[in-house]
């Protein structure tokens, strides 16, 4: 009798360690070869997600942001970055990001045109092709934020030409820092989903080149109001749900991981647009359209660094802070320091990115809700080594822009002409208008 309980025993429990609902708590992501359907088809699903973000999420966005005679060459540029971004990355930009660990600087060159994938991830339960197509959406909206920066005034060839070399000199070795098991990630640094990679270096980027290029004609005397807050609300929207994809992708599994990540993320940009709407009635006298667009999504940015660490109830404190920071930071950047980031990538992107990596050694702690400090971790040495991410990103971003940004203007120049800003860049570099505006 014992003998039958115990072979009963043993059955079950060999059962139970083979069941594919346990297979994530049994198998070993170091030694483990195959890839679970589940978790593939999240990020596959995903990779779709944050794709929609770009385009045509942020194309909207921006396009209604400016001025009808501009619209189109938004759209252009953020359909041509996306492209030219895209194809760095399967050529180079992927090896750079996410090769083998050398030096801690960047990847080895052994996945050029993504060669030698491995049939998954190490560290993960999905083929590595996924994992490289999910990356590669990062890739591509990143440099597109930027575009918001230097709308109604950048040359179209030198954007192009300046994302290309950017994604490389900057996107890709930061990634490779802080999430290819660089030399941040070693100091213990942490970025659930882009406050660093993506929003740190595309904001600093941005404010280097609208310093760079200059204002506008007639900027900041003449009026420049959005020619379609409808559009900015509508891509403000679809933003919003492909952030899902953003944050809730890159807990790399379909589990409660994921489901964490999503609800922090909808919880911050939903108390984020309605503390924005609030400030504005007590600023201005009426909420706007434009307004809550702008403080969904900074709320969206500010807590991409954490979603994936806190939990609901510091996301609402995340979501308060970055509707009041950034609210700030628009007016600090255009009324003080009188420099003109069309679109506000820097106070919105930037400064959230920013502030959320840096609430994020605070909120983690169990106390608040959140799965806890690393071992051998507090608050002050996770804060020091998020200070030190943001600090050293910053400055790396900030340089290999200008030089970056300079250096091409030697041969495709930064800004079009006089006539050309006057006439609008949809008709003087595209020759075709988006709307008939007789």
């Amino acid at each position: 009798m014992k003998f039958a309980i115990k072979s009963i025993g043993l059955l079950l429990a060999a059962s139970w360690s083979i069941s594919p609902l346990n297979a994530q708590q049994t198998l070993d992501p170091a030694i483990a070869d195959v890839a679970n359907s589940g978790d593939t088809a999240w990020i596959l699903t995903s990779s779709a997600l944050v794709l929609l973000m770009t385009l045509p999420g942020l194309a909207l966005f921006y396009g209604g942001l400016v001025r009808a005679k501009n619209f189109l060459s938004v759209l252009i540029q953020c359909m041509a970055v996306a492209g030219i971004s895209s194809v760095l990355w399967i050529v180079v930009g992927y090896t750079l990001a996410f090769g083998g660990v050398t030096n801690g600087f960047l990847g080895s060159g052994l996945n050029w045109m993504l060669n030698n994938l491995g049939n998954v991830r190490q560290g993960t339960f999905v083929p590595e092709s996924a994992f490289a197509m999910f990356q590669m959406t990062f890739a591509v909206i990143t440099p597109a934020l930027m575009i918001g920066a230097w709308v109604e005034r950048a040359r179209f060839g030198w954007v192009v030409a300046f994302c290309a070399l950017w994604s490389l000199v900057v996107y890709a070795p930061v990634a490779h820092w802080v999430w290819g098991g660089g030399w941040l990630s070693n100091l213990g640094v942490l970025d659930f989903a882009g406050g660093i990679v993506v929003h740190t270096t595309a904001g600093v980027s941005a404010l280097v080149v609208a310093i760079m290029l200059g204002k506008r004609m007639g900027w900041p005397k003449t009026l420049m109001l959005p020619h379609s807050p409808a559009l900015t609300v509508a891509g403000a929207a679809m933003l919003w749900v492909g952030w899902f994809g953003f944050n809730g992708g890159s807990a790399l599994t379909a589990t409660d991981d994921a489901a964490a990540a999503i609800i922090n993320t909808h919880i911050a940009a939903s108390m984020a647009a309605l503390v924005w709407i609030l400030i504005e009635k007590f600023k201005v006298g009426k909420p706007t359209a434009v307004g809550v667009a702008t403080g969904a999504i900074a709320g969206l940015a500010t807590i991409t660094p954490a979603a994936g660490f806190v939990g609901p109830g510091a996301s609402i404190l995340i979501g308060t802070a970055a509707a009041i920071v950034c609210f700030m930071a628009v007016s600090l950047v255009k009324n003080g320091f009188k420099i003109d980031d069309s679109l506000d990538v820097f106070a919105v992107h930037g400064v959230g990115g920013i502030l959320g990596s840096l609430l994020l050694a605070l909120f983690i702690g169990s106390g608040f809700g959140g799965i806890g400090h690393a071992e051998g971790m507090d608050f002050g040495s996770q804060f020091v080594a998020q200070l030190i991410g943001v600090g050293a990103v910053a400055i790396w971003s900030a340089v290999a822009t200008a030089i970056l940004g300079l250096g091409i203007s030697f041969i495709l120049p930064m800004r079009v002409s006089e006539d050309d800003e006057r006439d609008g860049l949809d008709i003087s570099n595209h020759g075709e208008r988006a709307w008939d505006l007789d």
